[in-house]
């Protein structure tokens, strides 16, 4: 029997292998590529003498990278397999070499290819595994995808609170994440593939109705609110947590609370999309995340910082997968641009934060400052996403056009 083109071969791939793909892909790119910088940077003040300000510029530098990732991810024209594969390999290298150098400046530049990295994997696996699993008609299991966020954030903060326990080096901790992003890129590399024909792409998209560019915009800058809000107890919970109680077998759970946290969160809102908008979803996750930024300040000491690990956890990824379904239904066809430019929206938020916390914390001595900030930004972003009329399930305005507004 001769081979199948491309597209029809990897079709035969089912739901639970896309998902599975998608959630491992997910799991290298945010839990070690973003994320696990942050339960390490406790290890390199210790090891490496790394100042707050410090490793405020090291997460500016991956959050620049992701902006550039995601900007690009826009205009590139590149087969999903191709940008998901080598953008994993990079984050494994990148990853690994921390361990290697020893130089500021090179970790700066390590971190913003992870950055670069990460961008190419959200929004490729984001177009491509939505896309995929609705030809299954099966969306709900887009939350298996993105629970693999949280899940690589869980595993990677184990992993170092483990090596906590055995007083190992960050170095060690930055070999141990390369070689395990390496290792899950090879287990993932032959599944990849499996997506449709550019034609099939174009048609199921086409299908989804589109809105006009004043709500892609809306969609954009809410998006980029989110990005500022929840990067700050994202990046500096762990230390929040070490400053309330030194011990690291107590501050060392606040990172895998909050990866456990998402990874349950984006099942549960998975099954409840069918009481429930994906913009009212949204909505009230951005509610409770404003909450939970707000729980360091209102509730002192390690219980403030692990029940905000829970809020922020618990929404953050709810958040994601809400906004990137909401970009298929208003921008149909050009799902995939909106979806990038909403990253790159959330990405100039995420550099803003640790910027404001290094600038805030230096005046004042205090995170409370910037954390209320990011709350307020959170709730405005709440009111703003309240539809102005009902949201269509098909048919409406035209699709919105990013080429016109690049």
């Amino acid at each position: 029997m001769p081979p199948l083109p491309l597209g029809e071969r990897t079709s035969a791939y089912p739901a639970w292998v896309v998902a599975s793909t998608g959630l491992a892909a997910l799991a290298v790119a945010m839990g070690i590529g973003r994320f696990a910088f942050t339960p390490i940077l406790p290890m390199m003040q210790d090891d490496a003498g790394v100042s707050v300000s410090q490793g405020g510029w090291l997460a500016s530098a991956n959050y620049a990278g992701y902006l550039v990732g995601a900007l690009s991810a826009i205009v590139m024209r590149v087969r999903p397999a191709v940008a998901i594969r080598f953008a994993l390999v990079l984050i494994g290298l990148s990853t690994l070499a921390m361990s290697l150098e020893h130089r500021f400046a090179v970790w700066i530049a390590l971190r913003a290819v992870a950055g670069v990295a990460s961008a190419w994997v959200l929004v490729f696996v984001s177009a491509w595994a939505l896309e995929r699993l609705a030809t299954f008609s099966r969306p709900a299991m887009a939350g298996a995808v993105y629970a693999g966020v949280g899940a690589g954030i869980a595993a990677t903060g184990g992993a170092c609170l483990l090596l906590m326990s055995i007083e190992a080096r960050s170095a060690d901790a930055w070999f141990v994440l390369g070689a395990a992003s390496l290792a899950m890129t090879a287990a993932v590399w032959p599944f990849v593939a499996a997506g449709p024909s550019a034609a099939a792409v174009e048609t199921a998209a086409g299908a989804r109705s589109a809105l006009s560019r004043t709500e892609s915009w809306r969609l954009v800058l809410c998006y980029g609110a989110f990005g500022f809000g929840y990067i700050i107890p994202a990046t500096f919970l762990p230390v929040m947590g070490k400053e309330a109680v030194p011990d690291p077998l107590l501050f060392g759970w606040a990172w895998p609370l909050f990866g456990a946290a998402a990874a349950a969160s984006t099942l549960f809102a998975a099954r409840m999309s069918r009481f429930l908008s994906q913009r009212g979803t949204w909505i009230a996750a951005n509610l409770a995340m404003a909450l939970g930024v707000m729980l360091p300040v209102a509730v002192t000491g390690l219980s403030g910082i692990l029940v905000a690990a829970l809020f922020v956890g618990g929404t953050f990824m709810v958040i994601t997968m809400a906004g990137m379904q909401e970009a298929r239904r208003v921008a149909g066809a050009r799902a995939r641009e909106l979806m990038a430019a909403m990253t790159s929206a959330f990405a100039v938020g995420q550099i803003a934060g640790p910027v404001s916390v290094s600038a805030l914390t230096a005046a004042t001595g205090s995170f409370a400052p910037a954390l209320f900030v990011a709350a307020s930004l959170l709730g405005l972003s709440a009111f703003l996403l309240i539809p102005a009329r009902a949201e269509p399930r098909s048919g409406g305005a035209r699709q919105t056009d990013w080429s016109d507004t690049a």
